[in-house]
């Protein structure tokens, strides 16, 4: 696994072998959307390495034993409505969490985030926040979308994406140098329409084949 401050790329075969998936323009919708959902659930287990938990004890079939919880709740945040394809699979493994949503949309010409929707949980300030958008091209987007939890009074945040660009990533240490990435690759550049190259193409509209 390769890290570096406040950015872990997972090296897993598993997350290899989705993300090229992925990345296949013959991919059709059905398939796209069943390995986004199950990348996410790897990319959040990564995330989860760290978190807190509190001892209890559990009563086997057999004896007692020393069990845990999670010490803290835990909120899902996706960016719509890409991040939406993300959420579906980590739902599955985390099925108490609460889940907010942050509407925006890239500008064409200025490429820069627009709100259109904000609903966090009331219980932000004492969970465990990931933010979900598959791509981290420009940055701008993700850095809006941060900027808007931590105005909720969120204060453990991580970001998951599938791909991300350097120059995303510079973007987002900028703004949010407390708040780590955890991604599947770290592609070279962006276009010229601020796509990053090779990428996986528009996330979004191959989830809900509208592409």
């Amino acid at each position: 696994m390769k890290q570096t401050p406040k950015i872990i790329e997972v090296n897993h075969p598993l997350v290899a072998a989705s993300l090229s998936i992925l990345r296949a323009k013959t991919t059709m919708p059905d398939l796209f959307r069943s390995h986004l959902q199950e990348i996410s659930v790897l990319l959040f287990s990564e995330a989860a390495r760290g978190w807190g938990t509190n001892a209890i004890k559990v009563e086997t079939p057999l004896a007692s034993c020393a069990g845990a919880v999670l010490a803290k709740p835990i909120v899902l945040v996706p960016i719509l409505r890409a991040g939406l394809g993300m959420l579906d699979g980590i739902q599955r493994i985390a099925p108490d969490a609460a889940i907010g949503h942050i509407g925006l949309y890239r500008d064409a010409e200025t490429l820069l985030p627009v709100s259109y929707y904000e609903k966090v949980p009331v219980n932000v300030t004492a969970a465990e926040v990931l933010l979900l958008d598959p791509m981290l091209a420009t940055g701008n987007t993700a850095c809006e979308a941060a900027s808007i939890l931590k105005a909720q009074g969120a204060r453990s945040i991580q970001f998951l994406c599938v791909v991300a660009c350097p120059a995303g990533v510079q973007q987002f240490h900028r703004e949010h140098p407390d708040v780590p990435i955890i991604t599947a690759a770290i592609d070279p550049e962006l276009n010229d329409h601020g796509y990053i190259v090779p990428g996986l193409g528009d996330a979004g509209d191959r989830y809900f084949g509208t592409g």
